[in-house]
């Protein structure tokens, strides 16, 4: 995928959760921006994978989001 980064140090971003995360288990992603890039995790899994996106590849990955309905389990 065009747009990815690889980014070595996580511990420094400032974690957002998406707003449809509803605290009853059903989290489903995170967001961190910084030096350009967003940052996507699993809410669920935060030592885990990280993807980041350059701001164009992110937008790509927002408009596609919307038009697919998807949900977290």
């Amino acid at each position: 995928m065009s747009g990815v980064v690889a980014e070595s140090n996580n511990d420094e971003l400032a974690w957002f959760k998406s707003s449809h995360s509803a605290g009853n288990g059903g989290e489903c992603v995170e967001v961190a921006s910084r030096l350009g890039l967003t940052h996507v995790r699993d809410s669920k899994d935060k030592t885990g994978p990280v993807v980041s996106l350059t701001a164009t590849a992110w937008t790509e990955f927002v408009g596609f989001a919307a038009r697919h309905t998807a949900s977290c389990p």
